[in-house]
């Protein structure tokens, strides 16, 4: 990956998505499809979003991008 070595967020929300997918691998191996499912989607985006606002085209696009993925990691923590 193309990560800066002291951009935290980016490295932290990467290892989360790992850890989000590990946990949904085990909850699928128990037949639980539902939540697992909305906690995969949720817990993965954050990261995305960050990338996403890593390449932002203004300031404005920037702190739009990161407010999604503060609520897409709030969403994870109800889940």
């Amino acid at each position: 990956m193309g990560f800066k070595e002291d951009n935290l967020i980016q490295i932290k929300t990467f290892d989360f998505a790992l850890r989000i997918i590990k946990f949904y691998t085990e909850c699928k191996s128990q037949n639980e499809f539902i939540l697992s499912k909305q906690i995969l989607r949720c817990g993965t985006s954050i990261g995305a979003n960050v990338e996403e606002a890593i390449a932002a085209q203004s300031k404005k696009d920037f702190i739009s991008k990161l407010s999604i993925a503060n609520k897409e990691a709030r969403e994870t923590r109800f889940g």
